[in-house]
């Protein structure tokens, strides 16, 4: 019994600290937002998405109305967007995403988990040519066709549809586009109902690397690292 529970312990904690995670993530999104256009989200694109991958997470409403309030004031913390390109072992493509009020410590950061790891951390452009940057939205399946839907989407610049699983292993359904098209494709679902539970962009693999199970742990060691870094947003990779 007792390692049962120290088992359901460990696993409960580890549910915590992705929830502070991605409330934190999303935190950030939503003060960037509201300092880019305002905060209204009704005349606000970037705010509208922010509070959908809120409510994708489960961020209590209360959260959110606090988060635009404070990223309202005088003091409000001003965060900077920097993509951080570099290379796990065995020559694994790796772009992290971060949201910081302090570069120097971020980089700060960020290079040592990579030089410790057995990776390097690149320069810019060094390794996000070998990515294409796509708009990605996550929705339920609905009472609509779904093969009439992915019809219509190609108008809006829907490259592909898809399926993945919510956490609770729920089927979603994945709809990607090029990344100029992100807003016409957000206001396409809008006007047909459709309320996204993400509307995120993703950097996707032109070409992927495989490796044995040994190397991909490694591999998995530094990213995991790097995501456990409270100024990363999201990292991406090109490990099959």
């Amino acid at each position: 019994m007792g390692r049962i529970f120290e088992v359901r312990k460990a696993a409960k904690f580890a549910r915590w600290d992705r929830m502070a995670k991605q409330f934190s993530r999303v935190g950030k999104e939503i003060v960037i937002a509201v300092k880019a256009g305002g905060p209204d989200p009704e005349t606000n694109p970037a705010l509208r998405r922010a509070i959908q991958n809120g409510r994708g997470v489960n961020m209590p409403k209360d959260n959110i109305d606090r988060t635009i309030k404070r990223a309202m004031g005088k003091d409000a913390t001003h965060y900077d967007e920097v993509l951080y390109e570099g290379y796990a072992p065995h020559g694994v493509a790796v772009l992290v995403e971060s949201a910081t009020d302090n570069t120097t410590r971020t980089v700060g950061n960020v290079r040592p988990i990579f030089t410790k790891n057995g990776g390097n951390l690149g320069n810019a452009g060094s390794v996000a040519f070998q990515f294409n940057k796509v708009g990605s939205f996550k929705i339920k399946p609905g009472d609509f066709d779904e093969e009439e839907l992915e019809l219509q989407l190609i108008d809006f610049g829907l490259t592909e549809m898809g399926e993945s699983e919510s956490e609770e292993g729920e089927r979603l359904l994945v709809i990607r586009c090029e990344f100029q098209e992100f807003g016409n494709m957000q206001q396409a679902l809008e006007e047909m109902g459709i309320e996204p539970l993400s509307a995120e962009t993703d950097w996707i693999p032109l070409s992927t690397v495989s490796l044995n199970d040994e190397e991909a742990e490694e591999v998995l060691t530094l990213i995991d690292k790097l995501e456990q870094d409270e100024d990363v947003q999201r990292v991406f990779h090109n490990l099959a």
